[in-house]
């Protein structure tokens, strides 16, 4: 199952070392923790850097760093995947998922969508791909940028007078002064927060040094322990990577990336591929008003209705259940949902793998 974020963050930096992966970084940017809840106890996982340029992957080309885009990531991704099935070919009947979150609400439908087709043309390397999971993702300019600011609002993020305004001049699709100004109005109301998780503190520098982490308190400077230790020599000796300034996201430039992939998602619903939509409900990066607006636009019959999932005999979220797509929240995440709950995340994707919704009690 390989993971994905971005555009130009790094899967590896993020997914494996603060989110999903078998273990976290120290405050001493030196040593490990281990993560209880990570998802390669219910499946193999690929954290797969793309494109070309980002965390430890590098192209011999350097014209490759600055003429990049959707389709030309899709294109590479799918490559890879091909050559590493056939060097790896005990893997090739196995079922296949990908999960992406963030800008790779674009990635992954992109790629689930070569596959699909190049499948139907070849008769050499087939990948049984069966679902794919997109966490908090950007899928459709209009919707999420709506339901961000409606996510906001409804919040107490920002005035009345902002909302007001929005919702009188703002049609997001063509911007006039008077829309912009209730936008920046808004965007200032808003403050100095973590927009990743609305109610988590800020990182404060410098950190403050504390003995072993937990996966149950999540340090708002990890971001800065996971730097220090990618950049360690030996631990990139130790990846068998190129000695790199490793950096978390880098400034690729994109060529290509189009206002919407919902024709795309409509496409995979009707070739029978799993769809489910995650999202962190304290995420106001890519809130789930987004999330819930674009998939709105589908008009999809309701199979089961809304109802909470419980993950340890608490609520973990909330699902619904749609004719060929899933949407569940996870209770208290933010952007970055296996990081803020690693536990609720790891019931969640367990129940997408499986293809059935999480329990109900």
């Amino acid at each position: 199952m390989p993971l994905y974020t971005g555009p130009g963050c790094s899967s590896f930096g993020y997914g494996a070392m603060e989110e999903l992966g078998p273990f976290r970084v120290n405050s001493d940017g030196k040593t490990l923790y281990l993560n209880p809840f990570a998802w390669n106890k219910v499946a193999n996982v690929i954290f797969l850097e793309s494109p070309a340029g980002v965390g430890f992957s590098y192209s011999n080309t350097s014209s490759d760093y600055y003429n990049v885009g959707d389709k030309r990531t899709a294109i590479d991704s799918y490559a890879f995947l091909v050559n590493w099935l056939e060097r790896f070919p005990e893997y090739k009947t196995r079922d296949f998922f990908i999960a992406g979150e963030s800008y790779a609400g674009h990635y992954v439908p992109q790629l689930a969508h070569i596959i699909v087709s190049k499948n139907k043309r070849t008769k050499e390397t087939v990948i049984n791909l069966k679902g794919i999971a997109i966490g908090n993702a950007w899928i459709d300019d209009k919707t999420s940028e709506k339901g961000s600011y409606d996510y906001y609002w409804t919040h107490a993020l920002t005035s009345d007078e902002s909302h007001a305004g929005i919702e009188k001049y703002c049609d997001f699709a063509n911007y006039t002064s008077l829309c912009n100004k209730f936008l920046s109005q808004a965007d200032e109301e808003v403050g100095d927060i973590d927009i990743y998780n609305i109610y988590a503190p800020l990182c404060q520098r410098p950190a403050p040094k504390s003995s072993t982490g937990s996966v149950y308190y999540v340090d708002p400077c990890s971001d800065d322990y996971v730097f220090t230790y990618l950049n360690l020599r030996e631990v990139q000796t130790a990846l068998h990577v190129r000695p790199t300034n490793w950096s978390s996201c880098s400034g690729v430039g994109w060529t290509d990336s189009p206002t919407t992939i919902l024709p795309t998602i409509k496409q995979l619903i009707a070739d029978g591929i799993r769809v489910w939509v995650y999202s962190g409900d304290i995420d106001g990066r890519v809130p789930v008003t987004s999330s819930r607006y674009s998939i709105n636009t589908f008009k999809l019959p309701v199979l089961s209705a809304w109802r909470p999932w419980y993950s340890s005999k608490e609520v973990g979220g909330y699902v619904i259940e749609y004719k060929g797509l899933i949407l569940t929240t996870v209770r208290g995440a933010g952007h970055l949902v296996p990081s803020y709950q690693p536990e609720r995340a790891l019931t969640m994707i367990s129940s997408f793998l499986q293809g059935k919704l999480p329990t109900p009690f």
